[in-house]
């Protein structure tokens, strides 16, 4: 793209990293963000809805096959690390990997197409074509992905003080992991046990966010200067990385999937001393 427009490679790669943002400073919206995020999370929802109502329990059509299989082995990896009885968690394990893989998968599109199509319609529309931006991978965001982490925190929060108590949930943050003997060493101990657990508790939606974040960003990165290669070097490269990349979107959404029960299975989780 960048031989073809006249561009240097510096606008190229800065074009391709700007979002289409409304607003200011605070306020401001990615609006592609949201756009693709919604978007995606409406058309799996719908799609998902119709094979429901659709599904047979006689001989499965090969889609039903292919989703049944999906969901099972979700469930299967959400019963090794949640050993709680909770509605919620399996349909939101669900939910949480099959929207961040769809996310994740807008990566494999060719990385100019959307953004040219964008551009053409700005064109269109009186814009300058080169102030038109567009990013198709919502989980590029450090937006969405520390949205997505967030909703975790919030969950696991809430299940803290409805499994343990508020006194339970407070006690476990002055007495573990370190528990003294004694009331002397108990309260020595106490400070350095509330620290550990506010950088814990504080830590978990910072690596669930960033974590997918980064490895999408640099995903992202190597499209980009692949696209910006000769043709002979374009089409074996985006070849290979595109064939590794879908290994690596596939890893990332069950990551963040199983961290995040993991987490909310941690909340779940009553200790001897919060028990009595």
């Amino acid at each position: 793209m960048s031989e073809t427009t006249g561009i240097t490679p510096d606008q190229y790669i800065h074009h391709h990293l700007s979002y289409w943002t409304v607003g200011e400073g605070f306020w401001s919206l990615n609006v592609d963000t949201l756009l693709f995020s919604l978007g995606l999370g409406t058309l799996l929802f719908f799609g998902l809805l119709i094979t429901a109502r659709r599904a047979t329990s006689g001989v499965p059509g090969r889609w039903q096959n292919f989703v049944e299989l999906i969901l099972n082995w979700i469930h299967d990896n959400v019963k090794q690390v949640f050993h709680f009885e909770n509605p919620l968690i399996a349909p939101l394990a669900i939910t949480i990997f099959i929207w961040i893989w769809a996310m994740n998968f807008m990566d494999m599109l060719p990385v100019d197409a959307l953004p040219w199509i964008a551009q053409h319609i700005g064109m269109a529309m009186g814009k300058d074509p080169e102030q038109v931006y567009l990013k198709v991978v919502p989980t590029n965001d450090m937006n969405m992905t520390f949205g997505l982490s967030l909703g975790v925190f919030v969950l696991m929060i809430y299940y803290s003080f409805k499994m343990k108590g508020a006194l339970g949930y407070g006690k476990e943050f002055v007495t573990h992991p370190f528990e003294g003997p004694n009331l002397p060493v108990k309260i020595v101990l106490a400070p350095f046990n509330v620290v550990m657990n506010i950088v814990e508790t504080v830590s978990k939606p910072l690596s669930l966010s960033l974590r997918l974040f980064g490895n999408m960003f640099a995903g992202e990165i190597l499209f980009i200067l692949i696209a910006m290669l000769p043709w002979w070097g374009q089409w074996p490269l985006s070849f290979l990385w595109t064939a590794f990349h879908l290994l690596v979107i596939t890893i990332q959404s069950f990551v963040f999937m199983m961290l995040s029960v993991v987490y909310l299975g941690m909340a779940h989780t009553v200790h001897d001393s919060h028990s009595h």
